[in-house]
């Protein structure tokens, strides 16, 4: 994302840990700020955004692609991909319009190399994302984080050099807003 004209920041987790309840709260608070959001989520099921006996459902059955449907009130676009691969970040990031935006928020992708704040609940009992991936900027957890060998897979050498990054209640949404806003935009 080194050349994308806009900065790009992704909630990383596993299921079941509060990617969307975190961004459904987080996203009014930014556009308080003055801030024009856009959001991408990755899906890994396959889904469909029209339904059977809708005229666009018909049409994208008929070999329509893409399709855009656009009333007074929003634009949705549906593209067909010949051949069902893994979708890349990057690409998908060129569909939004850049004069439109200040700051793109991706759920999921948390694979590919971008900047992203880790949501991390220890009572599901799963591991860090942190420190395996350089591109976590911020664990945003419901309780305090204490790194070991058992949820890094780290030997306990390397363990002791880790600083982690800054932590984040992820309770406290107008305090990851805060976050944002002071330290994420302030360096892009």
């Amino acid at each position: 994302m080194k050349n994308f004209p806009l900065p790009v920041l992704g909630f990383a987790a596993i299921s079941g840990t509060g990617k969307t309840t975190l961004l459904s709260k987080l996203i009014p608070l930014l556009k308080s700020s003055g801030l024009r959001i856009g959001l991408i989520k990755h899906s890994h099921h396959n889904f469909e955004i029209d339904k059977p006996g809708k005229d666009s459902y018909r049409l994208r059955q008929a070999g329509a692609s893409p399709i855009m449907l656009v009333s007074s009130h929003r634009r949705a676009m549906i593209t067909e991909f010949d051949i069902a691969r893994t979708p890349q970040l990057e690409e998908q990031l060129q569909f939004f319009d850049h004069s439109e935006l200040d700051l793109i928020l991706v759920e999921g992708f948390k694979a590919e190399e971008f900047p992203k704040i880790e949501l991390h609940r220890p009572s599901l009992k799963q591991n860090l994302i942190f420190p395996n991936d350089p591109n976590i900027i911020a664990i945003a957890s419901d309780e305090q984080i204490t790194i070991s060998s058992d949820n890094t897979n780290l030997v306990i050498q390397q363990a002791s050099q880790l600083t982690l990054p800054p932590f984040l209640d992820l309770n406290a949404p107008n305090l990851i807003k805060n976050f944002i806003l002071n330290n994420f935009l302030n360096h892009q």
